[in-house]
């Protein structure tokens, strides 16, 4: 145990794999658990028979501990919380809202609760509802994003909180882990790395769009919804752009609608949305989880 997120993980190292809709199953859960790490299944808009396929799954896979992240926006949230208080999962972490009245429940069953924050307030608010640690995500991450960039969001909530800060977005390779520590966090979560590893199931062309990335081609889109979204530039997002200059919202969405299952699992990378942080210009091939994670921590002190 090198730190408080190991001991808090019960890992080899303080190491959370993103949870990314659509992408985060229990295969690549699995394979981040076994190599040392928090794996994490993605519950997104699934319901919780689904979820808990998944948790099933990763008990065939792993004899280590691994988690579920869940999105509170959710219309399947309620459900999906209570299905996880039975199955006592390691750890989960939540997105998109305030878990606060569902912490109490799961500190009863031994359960870690992380959420992931984009501001100081709510980490503060977070660490007052009784989270174990808190996730400190910024804007250079894939998928939904805040405003403040991870340099200087993690120590800012570092100084904040007395809770361990995990530290997230733009991290791919040993030098952003380094970082991260530098700025204050223990810990870190990493989601556009493991896209492109063996483990990932997600189709083979949203893997090379990934690797292939350049340094501007992660770029934000939906900003004027309120809920803006980095993806990989290509089609979908050109015509998405028009769109929010037009400012018509209900075109917008419906063309949204259904985009990261098209390119997640009909390998639709052009019309489909392809979710990845800016850190995809830092990836550039595809290997084992094992191989990544040791990558990730060659060199690091923690």
């Amino acid at each position: 145990m090198k730190n408080r997120i190991c001991e808090l993980l019960g890992t080899e190292y303080p190491l959370i794999q993103g949870g990314m809709a659509w992408v985060a199953t229990a295969e690549l859960a699995a394979a981040v658990a076994n190599a040392g790490g928090i794996g994490l299944i993605a519950a997104g808009n699934a319901p919780a028979d689904y979820v808990r396929e998944q948790i099933h799954k990763a008990r065939t896979l792993t004899q280590k501990p691994f988690g579920v992240n869940v999105m509170l926006l959710s219309p399947y949230a309620d459900e999906v919380l209570t299905m996880l208080l039975e199955e006592k999962v390691k750890v989960i972490t939540t997105g998109a809202g305030n878990p606060g009245k569902y912490i109490p429940a799961f500190k009863e069953i031994g359960t870690v609760v992380i959420p992931v924050i984009a501001s100081v307030a709510l980490a503060v608010r977070m660490q007052k509802s009784g989270a174990d640690a808190v996730v400190a995500e910024g804007c250079e991450a894939g998928g939904h994003i805040g405003e403040l960039t991870t340099m200087t969001l993690v120590p800012m909530v570092a100084d904040a909180v007395d809770i361990p800060v995990i530290a997230a977005g733009g991290i791919a390779d040993s030098r952003g882990v380094r970082a991260a520590f530098a700025l204050g966090a223990e810990g870190v979560q990493v989601g556009t790395r493991f896209i492109c590893s063996d483990e990932c199931t997600v189709h083979q062309n949203y893997k090379d769009m990934v690797a292939a990335a350049k340094d501007r081609d992660a770029i934000v889109t939906g900003r004027f919804t309120g809920h803006p979204v980095r993806t990989l530039k290509n089609k979908a997002t050109r015509m998405m752009d028009k769109i929010e200059k037009e400012g018509d919202i209900e075109a917008f969405e419906k063309l949204g609608a259904g985009a990261l299952r098209a390119a997640v699992v009909d390998g639709d990378t052009q019309m489909g949305s392809v979710m990845a942080g800016q850190s995809a210009g830092l990836v550039n091939d595809i290997k084992p989880c094992r191989q990544i994670v040791t990558d990730l921590f060659d060199g690091v002190e923690f």
